[in-house]
């Protein structure tokens, strides 16, 4: 570890002096982390007697916590460091620039600039002897010595320098800005992040960062431990440290057998307290983060990797595991598709590249062979020595023609389009109280077709209360006196409630005077505290008296128990144990019931069963969750029982009372919900409550109508429909269920997972189903990962369930849902808007350009014209398109589908009819546009020709044309009213008035640079009034009924699976997932030079290695890797520059503690029992996923004992021909490969 301990922080001086401000130092404390299990408690033992020692060392008490003094907490930061791992350097503004000038069209166009300036300045040696006349160069060249003339032929080139500079700021710019808005996106997300600490005898919740060395921390079920600690108290507690050791089992810690936490890892059972005792770069997560160079240091790893070797060599070879996994991999191909609509783009831009690419060099050859057949053939001019530097000039014009015919040909604003809808689209959703965290999620949410929700939290208020109760004999409509209940009762059922809910949740007075009370903690424990008030009577009173240190045992609540129990010890050495859970699992177990007197008579089946017809089902049925509270009390003279066999323990209960808990639907919902199946979106419930309670529950929100013939199942009912005699899954059962499914109660984790694969692996409709699921408890881990966006809950949703969610959903409400569905298809319109936008001046730039070139050997728009033109329909088009704000009337229609195309037949109708439209208009005025305005002819201009009024107003009628046309692509389903709505879009409106200024300054004062001459106000008019004919236009188009056209097709079709060939399948066969982007960019690539690709190819390796975007995907992107072209630069951008937004996706690069541990492994095998949840919603209620897996082999004997999470991990790095995964399940390495 030596080598590692280097890597700590500059200033932790405390090494060896005990002395020192503590009584123990760093270095003490790290290695006394790396110990597990036994070793760790004897070196306890051994240096500080017991735990309590440890904590007069750190000068903290294990009760009361630290002071909270900020000169106290910031000595503890200076001695053992902060709680937050340093996060990598953005990119600067200069690297962007770098990365936005390696595009090969514009380094094209700068070395003809290059060219042409060298040769404006080029003088022929003899020229000053012989005068011009008596040099003939041919006609063409005629006039090109005028005096002056020759003097601006320098213009020209530095033109375009300066436009390609223009183009390369503004892209650098747009970069440099995103990754800002996601840098602040990915602090505002770590800012939020807290944990319930001890400080000054409170709990109080404190941001992960600012938690120091000495802290007490209160874990419970659910929570991402954020800094490695020495457990104090614990109550059947059960880690998952696979995201450190690999070993899927849950890790059992008490303070007799393992009391060392670990950051990074997941509590999946109990709850405890834990002292601090090592944070950021100094915990367990840290080291290995160090060691993976999160600060990008090739050394580090290069060290890690040699230390680690020998672990490396000695790694067992798995075969036969491996083998049986291929076979599984190649059954199961359904694997998620990501960035369809990335995909599409790249492919769609890819197509127009090639086209633009031929067109431009046709346009070359036609001008070459033109010129020299004019020149040399019918002219007969011989080719004279003097003469070169002229026809050079010429050769040259044309070849910057060419490549301008290419720029404007190239879509370069296609990505950048999708990626400023998308950027902007996720601003905006933050205020929608949606977090994404994902960026595909956003516009994956457009397509979905079906939305799995909880009901707890999500589409009900999640603020619990008891409003009926069943309490001796009698069944209260609403919550009785406290004087009708018999005292004995009365206490029992006081102190139950108090010691038996966690004593983290609790009742706190309201923020705002005459508001609700605070619910902190489970709200269905809130609502038994809440009914214990309602009784005048203090639990808290109870707690203080008993406090959580005095509770003999505590069975804490899980799927298999669904009930929770605390065992008190009595002074005579009796013990008592309280109980609470689902009625009809805890009434099973009783055998007396408390009647009207307070005294304990027996209780048959038969008369639990009258008492579920009277008294549960009538709660249920008004949506009511019924719980049952029952005693148990274990005489001294009996002994101390067998704590372990729980099935003795908890039998022989008396039941004190049944209540029942409303939890109310929230009040907008049942609008939302109306919303969703408007748009197409099918919403289904999964919950954990009893059938009863969830259909009175959806039928209040909306879900089921009254007449429906829709299905509601239980969790059991639901397994044996869809399973075989031998108990496998089938697809074709599920197919049967799943299009009548509303309401699936009683569910499991794995109930949910199952149904959500089998939705999405349906073959039944001919779409496939895009599903999304919320989830807010640990055991919906696995569902939210397998959903194509899994929407976590905000506030209620355990870090668990955050790590495997898309988008977090910030006040957990089921209407912020339906924003994030109009947004996502939002997001789809602004692209298709700008696509077709795009396309028309696409077409008319190159035919112009082409004919023009062919016809009058010379562009009629000039190189630093189309770059102009460029940067208005690109950048700013997509500037302006691609920030429309979504409106209501987007939910009017079904969801597109996957296989949509980007442009449909009226899209193709609006593109071919604009474009017929302005290319009439350019060509009348091209041969016929002097003889209208009565100007000079500025067609067959020599060289350097002054700029003439003709090509000025062609030039300035065509600008004119796109900016009205700009009006109209505001609308693509052919709706008449192009205006409606475009005062709501602020930024449309300054773009379209920003450009017409420009447009102003460049024609009357761009002169030479611009090849533009001043006009007058008339032609100004003229050029306008064409311009505004677009959107009359316009209207004559959206008359024609596309159905008529049956000769349109459609464009821009995304590669399906099915296309995609074999060998390329077999390659994505170890991805979860099909980046369409990545593949279509791979695919694309052939298109450009490989040339100049080399140094980028190395560049883009290294860059990836440090910007964390895992090895692998350098590796997979090294053989393809290009300069990061014009219409596939910004695709890029998004993998690499957007590292800090890739941080929240992928484990390895997030920057905080608690950020960026890896997803805990979500395990779900068919075989496991399948046991109904009381509420799969309610954090206390969460289940933990079961992991019945085979224990992985350990990991073999190593030099570096200590540490075994480096030793399992790291190998993954080297060895590729090793099936390293399954020896290693969850070590860093392992998730950061799958993470990809």
């Amino acid at each position: 570890m030596s080598k590692q301990s280097k890597v700590s922080w500059g200033n932790s001086v405390a090494e060896p002096n005990h002395d020192g401000e503590f009584g123990c130092s760093l270095k003490e404390l790290r290695s006394l982390m790396e110990l597990r299990g036994a070793e760790g408690l004897h070196k306890i033992q051994e240096t500080y007697g017991d735990v309590n020692g440890l904590c007069n060392r750190l000068k903290t008490s294990p009760v009361d916590g630290l002071s909270g003094q900020p000169a106290d907490i910031e000595k503890r930061k200076v001695a053992f460091g902060q709680n937050f791992i340093p996060p990598k350097k953005p990119k600067t503004f200069l690297q962007l620039v770098w990365e936005a000038l390696q595009d090969v069209t514009l380094i094209i166009l700068e070395v003809a600039a290059i060219v042409s300036l060298g040769l404006s300045f080029y003088k022929p040696p003899d020229s000053e002897n012989r005068s011009c006349s008596e040099l003939n160069c041919g006609n063409a060249a005629g006039g090109v010595e005028d005096e002056g003339e020759a003097e601006a032929g320098w213009i020209e080139g530095a033109a375009i320098l300066l436009s390609v500079a223009c183009v390369v700021l503004v892209t650098a710019f747009n970069d440099w800005s995103k990754e800002k808005q996601f840098r602040g996106l990915q602090s505002r997300i770590e800012q939020e992040q807290k944990f319930m600490m001890v400080r000054g005898g409170q709990v109080i919740p404190i941001p992960v960062a600012e938690i120091v060395v000495g802290d007490i921390a209160q874990i419970k079920y659910g929570d991402l431990l954020p800094a490695d600690g020495i457990l104090i108290q614990g109550n059947d507690l059960k880690i998952d440290e696979s995201s450190l050791t690999g070993e899927s089992d849950h890790v059992k810690k008490s303070m007799e057998k393992d009391s060392v936490l670990l950051s990074g890892t997941h509590v999946m059972e109990g709850s405890g307290k834990m002292v601090v005792t090592a944070v950021g770069v100094n915990s367990q997560t840290g080291i290995i983060f160090t060691l993976l160079g999160q600060d990008g240091s090739v050394e580090n790893r290069k060290k890690a990797k040699a230390q680690d070797g020998a672990a490396m060599e000695m790694q067992p070879l798995n075969s036969d595991e491996g083998a049986e996994g291929e076979e599984k991999r190649k059954a199961n191909l359904q694997k998620k598709e990501k960035s369809v609509l990335q995909g599409k783009l790249t492919k769609l831009a890819v197509q127009i590249g090639k086209a633009g690419l031929v067109m431009s060099a046709i346009t070359v050859i036609i001008l070459v062979v033109l010129f020299v057949v004019d020149t040399f053939w019918i002219q007969g001019i011989p080719w004279e020595k003097e003469c070169t530097p002229i026809y050079i000039q010429f050769f040259v014009k044309f070849f910057i023609i060419g490549v301008t015919v290419l720029v404007v040909a190239v879509p370069e604003g296609l990505p950048l389009a999708v990626t400023i809808s998308l950027a902007y689209s996720v601003k905006k959703m933050m205020k929608d109280n949606n977090l994404v965290r994902h960026l595909d999620a956003c516009e994956t949410m457009g397509n979905a077709t079906a939305i799995c929700s909880d009901k707890t939290g999500t589409l009900t208020m999640n603020r619990m209360r008891v409003v009926q109760v069943f309490i001796s004999d009698k069944h209260y409509k609403k919550v009785p006196e406290p004087d009708v209940i018999p005292a004995s009762t009365m206490d029992l059922l006081i102190l139950g409630i108090s010691v038996n809910c966690a004593y983290t949740t609790k009742i706190m007075s309201p923020e705002k005077e005459g508001g609700l009370n605070r619910q902190v903690g489970n709200k269905t424990e809130c609502a038994l505290l809440g009914f214990a008030l309602d009784l005048k009577k203090d639990y808290q009173a109870i707690r203080n008296e008993i406090p959580e240190e005095k509770l003999y045992k505590v069975y804490t609540f899980n799927s298999v128990r669904k009930s929770m129990s605390t065992v008190l010890k009595n002074a005579d050495g009796s013990y008592r144990m309280f109980s609470k859970g689902a009625s009809e699992i805890l009434l099973r177990k009783c055998y007396k019931i408390l009647t009207a007197t307070g005294e304990a008579k027996l209780f048959r089946p038969r008369d639990r069963d009258d008492m579920v017809k009277r008294v549960i089902e009538p709660m249920a049925s008004e949506g009511l969750r019924t719980i049952c509270l029952a005693y148990r009390d274990f005489p001294a003279s009996e002994g101390e029982p067998d704590w372990d066999n729980e099935s003795d323990i908890l039998t022989r209960l008396t039941c004190v009372c049944v209540v029942g808990i409303e939890d109310p639907v929230r009040p907008e919902v049942p609008d939302a919900i109306r919303k969703c199946q408007r748009a197409g979106i099918t919403v289904r419930m999964v919950t954990g409550d009893n059938l009863n309670t969830a259909r009175a529950i959806s039928t209040k929100c909306g879900i089921l109508q009254p007449g429906d013939d829709f299905l509601c199942l239980e969790g059991k009912e639901f397994n044996r429909r869809i399973r075989n005699e031998k108990g496998e899954i089938e697809q074709e059962r599920i197919d049967k269920i799943w299009p009548k499914l509303r309401v699936l109660a009683r569910s499991s984790p794995t109930d949910k997972h199952t149904l959500v694969k089998g939705i999405i692996d349906s073959t039944v409709v001919e779409r496939r189903q895009v599903v999304a699921v919320t989830g807010d408890g640990t055991n919906d881990g696995p569902a939210l990962k397998k959903a194509d966006v899994g929407f976590a809950m905000g506030i209620a949703g355990t870090d668990v369930a955050k790590e495997a969610s898309d988008i977090i959903l910030t006040d957990d409400n089921f209407s912020s849902i339906v924003k994030a569905v109009m947004w996502g298809r939002n997001v789809y319109d602004s692209i298709s808007k700008f696509l077709q936008f795009q396309l028309t001046v696409n077409v008319v730039a190159v035919i112009v350009a082409f004919t023009g070139a062919c016809i009058t050997q010379d562009s009629p728009l000039k190189a630093v014209q189309m770059l102009w033109v460029n940067l208005i329909m690109d950048t700013f088009a997509s500037l302006a398109l691609a920030t429309e704000p979504p409106t209501e009337s987007l939910l009017l229609r079904k969801p597109y589908g996957r296989n949509k195309p980007l442009i449909s037949r009226t899209m193709m109708k609006n593109i071919l009819g604009h474009a017929v439209y302005q290319l009439t208009i350019i060509f009348t005025l091209l041969f016929a546009g002097e003889k209208m305005f009565d100007i000079d002819n500025g067609r067959y201009a020599p060289l350097h020709a002054p700029p003439s009024e003709h090509y000025t107003i062609v030039f300035n009628t065509f600008v004119m044309m796109q900016l009205f046309n700009e009006i109209n692509a505001r609308k693509i389903h052919g709706e008449r009213n192009v205006f409606e709505g475009i005062f709501n879009n602020m930024i449309f409106c300054t773009i379209v008035f920003g450009t017409f200024v420009i447009q102003i300054v460049i024609v009357q004062f761009g002169g030479k640079p611009f090849s533009c001459v001043g006009l007058s106000i008339e032609q100004w008019l003229w050029c306008i009034l064409l311009g505004f004919g677009c959107l009359l236009w316009g209207q004559i188009i959206s008359s024609i009924p596309t159905s008529r056209l049956k000769f349109l097709k459609t464009a821009g079709h995304g590669t399906q699976k099915e296309e995609i060939p074999d060998e390329e399948l077999e390659e994505l066969e170890d991805l979860d997932e099909i980046d369409h982007a990545e593949r279509e960019l791979r695919r694309g690539q052939i298109l450009w030079f490989r040339g100049l690709n080399r140094i980028q190819t190395q560049m883009d390796v290294v860059s990836a290695f440090q910007s964390g975007i895992s090895f692998q995907a350098a590796v997979r992107r090294q053989p393809s890797s290009t300069s990061q072209q014009h219409d596939i630069r910004v695709v890029n951008a998004f993998r690499s520059s957007l590292s800090p937004y890739e941080g929240l996706e992928k484990p390895e690069s997030r920057t905080s503690i608690h950020n960026f541990m890896t997803h805990p492994e979500f395990r779900i095998e068919d075989s496991e029992p399948h046991i109904p949840l009381i509420d799969d919603t309610d954090a206390e209620d969460d289940a933990p996923t079961k992991r019945n897996t085979t224990p992985t082999p350990p990991p073999p004997p190593s030099p570096n004992q200590n540490n075994n999470a480096v030793d399992s991990g790291i190998h993954l790095f080297l060895d590729p021909s090793k099936p390293a995964t399954p020896s290693a399940p969850g070590s860093p390495m392992h998730s950061l490969e799958t993470s990809l």
